[in-house]
């Protein structure tokens, strides 16, 4: 690798978020004793698998310009409705697959205000946010269900045998690998960072934008649904205000990935390693007795730091591609396909 590749390198947005989560690491051994045990990874790692889980379907969909702030209250809605189910003696392996399409059908509700209608992603979304909430609550209203089977609960408790990780981290696993897969290493993905950079020229292109933007709603609407059943089982009991508060905390692991707010850029590899940062940090911070307040405006910190740095280090990029420009331009030959100025 030359001088240059290796500074390129280590730009990169994921060499630095991977240098935080060492850092981190470093810093959870020294202020505890016990945070490198193998109980309190499975601690921290518990603690934000479902939010991991949601940021991954959402990372294709900021990166192709458009934002689902619907999710936490699809997770609420799909607890609540498993809920109901088995509370009405349907099995809960029969109850899981009805959840998981009533999500698709919210993310398709989604998908089609915003490409059928052409609405604003965010208005759209902020109104299904209620939208889904309200409809959790006639569903379930304030009671909770529990006596869940003992091999679904075990599924949010246990953890895989002869290791500290807890069975949800296979569903995020598998998620992260398949959709990497997908938006890194196929023309599916081409086509999504294609829509994010300029919907109008991917469109006279022959991308199908709104086919790509519907089924990335989908996407994130069943995916959702399948963190409330996460999120049901882990608690061992279903209630409608589970999930409250959950997007923020997804789209701050998205922002922190590098993901441009505006589409067009970003990483699943970036968003995984940003996971794993903000579960550390709020591992540390719960370790160390820092009150529920302090966390809350660190992750509002992170957030802006997110969306303020990348953009930064963009426009300082740009300005010095331009200056190069301009004197390859002034000073230089011209090349091929460059134009003379009269």
């Amino acid at each position: 690798m030359t001088g240059a590749g290796i500074v390129r390198s280590l730009a990169r947005w994921e060499t630095l978020l991977f240098v935080m989560v060492i850092v981190l690491i470093a810093i959870g051994a020294t202020v505890s004793p016990v945070f490198l045990t193998a109980r309190n990874f499975s601690n921290l790692i518990v603690a934000l698998i479902e939010v991991a889980i949601m940021a991954l379907p959402m990372t294709l969909i900021i990166i192709a310009g458009e934002i689902d702030l619907s999710v936490e209250s699809m997770a609420g809605l799909s607890c609540a409705i498993l809920g109901f189910l088995f509370a009405a003696g349907v099995p809960v392996q029969l109850a899981i697959p009805v959840v998981l399409v009533i999500g698709a059908l919210g993310g398709l509700l989604n998908g089609v205000l915003v490409t059928g209608a052409g609405l604003p992603s965010l208005v759209v979304t902020l109104g299904t946010l209620a939208l889904f909430r309200g409809l959790a609550l006639i569903v379930l209203g304030p009671q909770g269900i529990s006596g869940f089977p003992e091999w679904f609960t075990d599924f949010g408790f246990g953890t895989i045998p002869g290791t500290p990780f807890p069975w949800p981290l296979l569903i995020f696993v598998a998620l992260a690998v398949v959709l990497g897969l997908v938006l890194h290493g196929t023309w599916v993905g081409r086509q999504i960072y294609a829509v994010g950079k300029n919907a109008a020229a991917s469109r006279y292109s022959g991308v199908r934008v709104a086919r790509i933007k519907l089924l990335l709603f989908v996407l994130s609407g069943t995916v959702a649904a399948l963190a409330g059943v996460i999120l049901t089982a882990r608690f061992a009991s279903a209630r409608a205000d589970v999930g409250q508060g959950l997007t923020l905390t997804v789209v701050t692991i998205v922002l922190l990935g590098g993901v441009n707010i505006f589409g067009g850029r970003g990483t699943i590899p970036g968003v995984v390693l940003a996971a794993l940062i903000l579960a550390i940090l709020g591992n540390v911070l719960r370790l160390t007795s820092v009150s529920a307040e302090i966390q809350s405006i660190a992750v509002g910190l992170l957030l802006i730091v997110s969306v303020v740095i990348p953009n930064l280090a963009h426009q300082v990029k740009s300005a010095i591609d331009r200056t190069r420009g301009g004197r390859r331009t002034s000073t230089g030959p011209i090349g091929p396909g460059e134009a003379v100025s009269p």
